[in-house]
This record gives C-alpha cells, structure tokens and sequence, in this order.
C-alpha cells in the first residue's frame, strides 16, 4: 500500500521544520513563534508547503534562498503564488540576504502587513471612524 501525496507532504513539512534554515530559524524564534496573530511554520496548504503561515489572516511568509533565483524557479514561485491567491491567501517574500542584512526591516513590513490584514477590533483606526461619523 503506497502513501498518499498528503501525508508524504506533512512528512516533508515536519522535516523541514526540524531543519529549518538560519534565516528561517531567525524568523521563527525571534519573531513569529510568539506573534499574538499566530503562526505555523511549514504548513502544508493544497500542493505546497509554505514557510510560515498564519490562518487568522490567511498570510505566508517565504524566505527565499539561493535556489528561488533562477529562471524555472521564479516561474513556479510565480504560479504557486497565483494558486495561493485563489485561495485568498497573500504571500510575502523575503531574501535570505535581506532577513540577514536587515532583520528589523523585515519585521516591520509583515508587522505592516499583518495590520493590514487584520479585521478584528484591534486593528481599527477610531479617531478615523470618529471622523466620518
């Protein structure tokens, strides 16, 4: 009895979590592992396995490395991208070299994202509400 996709997928995922890169271990450890929005790292979503995911607000977050950067590459990133999209998931890409050179700046932009993309109370802007209102 042969094993299915889905399950050689967790097996491959639950390996990557083990032996996650630097960069990613930086990431997680220094900053999504506690994230109050919540995330997972290698999460197996449809035929993919995504670096980081957060299902409240539907957010992945990659962490490219060398391998990203050639032309084949780049077009299954393109495509795994849109099929992300049609599941109403927005993905967020960083360089290793830029989670390396510029750590804080990268924590802004998924802080910024994840402010965007929030819709619970929290994530209101009152006085603007109060403006219209």
């Amino acid at each position: 009895m042969g094993t299915s996709k889905r399950s050689e997928m967790a097996r491959r995922a639950e390996y990557l979590r083990r032996n996650m890169t630097p960069c990613e271990r930086k990431l997680w450890f220094c900053f999504l592992k506690d994230h109050e929005i919540g995330f997972r790292p290698q999460k197996v979503i449809g035929d993919y396995i995504v670096d980081f995911y957060s299902r409240k607000i539907r957010l992945s977050i990659e962490i490219d490395g060398e391998s990203h950067f050639n032309e084949r590459s780049m077009e299954y990133d393109r495509i795994r991208t849109l099929r992300l999209e049609m599941r109403e998931i927005f993905e967020i890409r960083f360089t290793n070299d830029e989670v390396k050179d510029n750590f804080e700046g990268v924590c802004e932009r998924i802080q910024e994202v994840i402010q965007a993309r929030r819709h619970d109370v929290r994530s209101l802007d009152f006085s603007k509400l109060k403006e219209r209102g």
